[in-house]
């Protein structure tokens, strides 16, 4: 099997699964975006997956996902950054990525705000949540949620699309993703607009999609096992 086929049975797989979750929550297809994370593969699966019809790509990895951008800026696609964001990397990755799914913090807010302003760039944040309460693997805590929310939604060149977060380790990915939801439905109170809810990966889209995700994030059921990190 080429590598276009073998691409294109996975995302007829993963399109099924997310289906069927719509489905079993009373949701319609068209309400979760799927966001095919291609870290350490390729432009050209990039490629595969843009000729298969996916249009939202995820990248964790600004130098891979600046190449990447590069190499594949002439096809219709809406760039993702989905990793941990360091400062020093915010101008580079405000010149590719529409949507930043990992502001966690206002000094971060604050440089993102300042590069896409100085780039002429609308770029739309959502606000990881250390759903353990632990914000070492990324992620702010809930209790500063509101605070940063105000911040990110007043912040020139940001829009605030909503929030983020990763089940935590050890823990059942249903009850993460319903805390998610309540978080998501506090942020809404004050900024209806924010609705953006990202969430869910290959293993636990279901439950995501249950707990009212707009955009789950997959990488191993579309394109395999990562490969190392192409440099």
């Amino acid at each position: 099997m080429d590598r276009t086929a073998e691409i294109g049975a996975n995302l007829k797989a993963v399109e099924a699964r997310i289906a069927a979750a719509c489905q079993a929550a009373g949701r319609g297809r068209a309400e979760v975006t799927l966001v095919a994370v291609t870290k350490t593969y390729p432009a050209e699966d990039v490629r595969i997956l843009a000729g298969l019809g996916v249009r939202d790509v995820g990248e964790n990895r600004d130098q891979e996902a600046a190449v990447k951008a590069r190499e594949c800026a002439g096809l219709p696609l809406r760039w993702h950054f989905v990793g941990q964001l360091q400062t020093n990397k915010v101008r580079s990755v405000v010149a590719y990525a529409d949507v930043i799914h990992s502001v966690d913090r206002p000094r971060l807010a604050e440089a993102i705000s300042r590069e896409a302003v100085r780039a002429g760039r609308e770029v739309t944040c959502l606000l990881q949540v250390a759903l353990d309460d632990d914000p070492g693997r990324g992620g702010v805590r809930p209790a500063d949620l509101p605070a940063l929310a105000d911040a990110v939604a007043a912040a020139g060149g940001l829009v605030l699309g909503g929030v983020m977060a990763v089940a935590p380790l050890g823990e059942e990915p249903g009850k993460a993703f319903a805390r998610l939801a309540e978080i998501s439905r506090s942020v809404r109170e004050r900024h209806p607009g924010a609705a953006m809810v990202s969430a869910g990966m290959s293993g636990d889209l279901s439950e995501a999609v249950a707990c009212g995700a707009t955009h789950v994030r997959i990488g191993t059921a579309l394109l395999g096992r990562r490969k190392p990190f192409v440099r």
